[in-house]
């Protein structure tokens, strides 16, 4: 549902045939956080709350819904496609619509279970709130959403008449009914970029005048937060005349940490990859792969550059691990933790090309971590640069059973050569 959208603010990285989730530097909150925020900036969303037991559902009936005869039940995970996800328990379905006595038992059978969709991966995620909303009379369903877009440089809204459908369909059957409105990030949006997106979603009876400030409002919302992309499919008019933010999701801007701490402090680990969790923890860059092949490299170029040669002597990387230019011993420790703590490693390629980052350093990181973590596979080590003949001295003295290399070439091709045996 997300995937156009995604195609604008975010990149793959392409590993051995397959398109892997580049990690982003971006939080990304639940759709019951999004509604309580898009709340208190005026924005209509359903009445909901969020649950996290069987005694708080039971709670949630009786005070929250007391006239209502059926809610809408939806899990609550980071990852979209959710309605057509299924529970590894066998439930088909992470949202469904069901009466008022049944809303216990539907709950119970979401609550700690696992979910997967076409974006959690095989492995799905756990389900640790389940969202309670009312169910809405809706007579409209339309799509909006605003990015960041690199050739106005400035927020972008895109907005369809059409909605309640992945946005790729909608491009693909009804081109000429998505337009795009830029924004001037300086000026803001204006009266009549508003109505200009009002105008995009045709709706069929909400009052125009509100519908311009509900725009107004999300746009409002988008910039004091640092979002980097807000989408709503569908933005819904209800029987009631009104437009409704149904469905949402959030991103926001993590350099913008420091002065959104509030939301900030909305963010789940728990739905996190914990590899990249741990590695954001010491300050590295790491994105986790299907590879087989750890690497640990200062320099996100050389990072590449080492993935793609490992590549084309046949191996796999398993992940992008940049330690960067000033990485401490701890550092390089933590490092190697996290790459050991997959399972899929089979071997392991330190690369470093020392400019400000200094070999012995790593070296160091690399004797101190053997120490601590029980190295069962290979290593090979390629070391150029600042201090490499001490960087070199500490770990032949070391005694560890390492695998030498002169250059990138040889480092890569002796991966793949250890993997092989």
């Amino acid at each position: 549902m997300r995937g156009l959208v995604n195609k604008l603010v975010s990149r793959s990285l392409s590993v051995a045939g397959k398109w892997q989730h580049q990690q982003l530097r971006r939080l990304n909150i639940h759709e019951y956080q999004g509604a309580e925020l898009m709340g208190k900036y005026g924005v209509n969303v359903p009445k909901g709350v969020a649950v996290s037991s069987l005694d708080d559902v039971k709670n949630a009936i009786e005070q929250v819904f007391p006239n209502e005869t059926e809610l809408v039940v939806k899990s609550q995970i980071l990852a979209g496609g959710r309605g057509l996800g299924t529970f590894k328990s066998g439930l088909k379905g992470g949202v469904h619509i069901v009466n008022r006595d049944q809303v216990q038992d539907i709950a119970g059978k979401m609550l700690g279970q696992v979910l997967v969709t076409k974006q959690t991966g095989p492995q799905g995620k756990v389900v640790s709130k389940v969202y309670l909303c009312e169910k809405l009379s809706l007579v409209n369903e339309m799509y909006f959403s605003i990015i960041l877009d690199r050739k106005s440089a400035g927020p972008l809204i895109i907005a369809c008449k059409k909605g309640g459908t992945s946005i790729e369909d909608l491009a693909e059957k009804f081109p000429d009914m998505i337009i795009k409105v830029p924004i001037d990030v300086f000026a803001g949006i204006t009266d009549e970029d508003a109505a200009k997106v009002v105008d995009g979603l045709a709706p069929k009876s909400a009052d125009r005048k509100d519908s311009i400030e509900q725009v107004k409002k999300l746009y409002e919302l988008f910039r004091k937060t640092d979002c980097t992309m807000l989408e709503i499919n569908p933005l819904a008019e209800t029987s009631t005349n009104q437009l409704v933010a149904a469905d949402a999701k959030l991103n926001f801007d993590d350099n913008a940490a420091f002065r959104q701490k509030e939301i900030f402090a909305l963010r789940d680990p728990t739905q996190e990859d914990p590899r990249e969790v741990a590695a954001a923890k010491v300050d590295l860059n790491y994105i986790g792969l299907d590879g087989e092949i750890g690497c640990m490299v200062n320099g996100a170029g050389l990072a590449m550059a080492t993935m793609d040669i490992i590549k084309l002597h046949g191996g796999t990387p398993a992940n992008f691990l940049d330690v960067g230019g000033n990485a401490s011993e701890h550092q390089v420790v933590e490092a190697f933790k996290i790459l050991t703590s997959d399972d899929k490693v089979k071997a392991i390629l330190v690369n470093i090309f020392g400019g400000i980052m200094k070999c012995d350093v790593i070296a160091s990181g690399i004797v101190n971590a053997a120490k601590e973590v029980s190295l069962k596979v290979p290593v090979v080590v390629r070391l150029e640069g600042t201090n490499v003949e001490q960087g070199k001295r500490i770990l032949k003295e070391s005694g560890m059973k390492l695998i030498t290399a002169d250059d990138l070439d040889d480092a890569a091709e002796k991966a793949v050569k250890a993997l092989a045996n």
